[in-house]
């Protein structure tokens, strides 16, 4: 993006020379030497700079999965372009955001814009966003890698939650990416036995669609979801969806809810309440009919715990991944 003012009249330099006969001056003016700014007009450019200056991301906005380049590695790129436009007054050499509505390529290093097509409000606290893909490009992400969102302004509660439940149709998002160190390839895992606590449900289901999809991949899947309450569960219908096929099983631990008689019939048998602690995961891992791989995704908490709990039930490191 260029950044250009209007030059008001009797300052700067005007459009040029025009054709016609010069006015005019019946008192010449001194010569008065080169223009310059006074006090206010330093002053305002001052803080227009400094209204430029990138924002360094906060720690939590790091998402400590080993990005290259990480948050603060384009922090500190926006920077030294900055601090490069300052020096020489030249805001064209900021490099600003990506204006193009038809991305071409998605990368590690660069964010692209997206235009929102579709949002969906799944729970109080969930939402499903739909970016459109222009043509018949593909977004060539792999099962389990994820993107950065960008934003210029971060909220002091909840980061950008304030900021995606604001997003509707025809609103554009800039991303960059994929990233994430799991690769997943078909048949690799005789199980993979899924621990996802709220959003973290997210990375795993990519992996669930391209096994299900997938007529020659013949790995199995245990799935469990963590939630406060049985509200709280979103892609419902998704995952009924994926139990249905004869490698997936489900199930859910709620944390606030203590009554069996209040969940719909389908959910009673598969259904835990409490926490996800150490006996409900040594019990899941004997469950398992084949030599089980774990993916963990939740929060820092929920990640550490579960990490040792399937070190306590057995499992080696290199048979888990973090997400």
């Amino acid at each position: 993006m260029s950044f250009s003012s209007p030059c008001p009249a009797g300052k700067g330099a005007g459009p040029g020379p025009t054709l016609g006969r010069a006015p005019s001056c019946p008192h010449p003016l001194p010569d008065q030497g080169p223009l310059t700014m006074d006090k206010g007009e330093e002053d305002d450019d001052e803080e227009a700079w400094l209204q430029l200056r990138p924002v360094e991301p906060l720690p939590s906005q790091c998402c400590g999965s080993g990005c290259s380049p990480c948050v603060f590695d384009l922090y500190q790129r926006d920077l030294a372009s900055w601090e490069a436009a300052r020096a020489s007054k030249d805001r064209s050499l900021l490099s600003g955001e990506e204006t193009q509505s038809c991305p071409s390529k998605l990368t590690p290093e660069t964010f692209l814009a997206f235009c929102i097509s579709a949002t969906d409000r799944l729970t109080k606290d969930t939402y499903l966003v739909r970016f459109a893909l222009p043509g018949n490009s593909r977004l060539g992400l792999r099962p389990g890698q994820h993107l950065i969102l960008r934003y210029t302004q971060c909220y002091p509660t909840g980061l950008m939650s304030q900021y995606v439940e604001s997003w509707k149709a025809g609103d554009t998002a800039f991303w960059r990416g994929p990233f994430g160190g799991f690769f997943y390839k078909p048949n690799q895992y005789g199980e993979l036995l899924m621990l996802a606590a709220g959003t973290g449900l997210a990375p795993m289901v990519p992996i669930l669609q391209s096994i299900t999809d997938n007529a020659e991949d013949e790995t199995f899947i245990t799935l469990v979801g963590c939630f406060k309450t049985f509200e709280g569960i979103y892609l419902k219908t998704f995952l009924r969806e994926q139990a249905r096929f004869w490698n997936v099983r489900t199930f859910f631990v709620l944390s606030q809810e203590n009554s069996l008689e209040q969940l719909p019939w389908s959910y009673r048998d598969k259904t835990h309440f409490g926490r996800l602690g150490q006996d409900l995961i040594e019990e899941l891992v004997g469950s398992c009919r084949r030599k089980p791989f774990a993916l963990v995704c939740g929060s820092a908490e929920f990640t550490k715990d579960v990490a040792g709990y399937l070190l306590s039930a057995g499992l080696a490191e290199d048979s888990y991944f973090l997400f």
